[in-house]
């Protein structure tokens, strides 16, 4: 046997049991230190939240007819659309009646949100919103 190899014998000897919550050092759960993810927005609470790749606006009541070059010509004005996802219903081929469209800044999306919402597109008026909001901070558990 090497320097670096440990007899059987040692490895049941040390061992505790565990309870399968986790792998700590300590058992003093105030010394643990967590990583704590940097948030990049400056409000508390409630404000939108950035998706993985862009700012992500939620649009509904849009017409079942509409196409995405319709939605594209509406929302494009406010800033340049990095994606615009329209869900058709199977069934009949038709849009189910909301938009998920992608902005590449929050000033973008905000600008549409404020400026487009209670809108007209093709006969009805349109619903803008975040589509991803943070919810508010509680303390406590659950």
């Amino acid at each position: 046997m090497g320097d670096n190899d440990v007899e059987m014998e040692d490895v049941v000897v040390n061992a505790e049991k565990s309870k399968g919550r986790g792998l700590a050092q300590t058992r003093n759960r105030e010394k643990i230190t967590y990583d704590v993810v940097d948030e990049e927005s400056t409000a508390a609470s409630g404000g939108p939240q950035r998706s993985v790749e862009g700012w992500i606006v939620f649009v509904t009541n849009i017409h079942e007819e509409a196409t995405e070059d319709d939605v594209h010509d509406k929302f494009s004005e406010y800033g340049k659309i990095k994606n615009i996802h329209l869900n058709l219903d199977r069934r009949t081929g038709f849009l189910k009646g909301y938009a998920l469209v992608e902005y590449e800044t929050q000033k973008e999306a905000s600008e549409a949100i404020e400026k487009s919402n209670d809108t007209d597109l093709l006969g009805q008026n349109v619903k803008v919103d975040w589509c991803f909001i943070k919810g508010k901070k509680t303390s406590g558990r659950r």
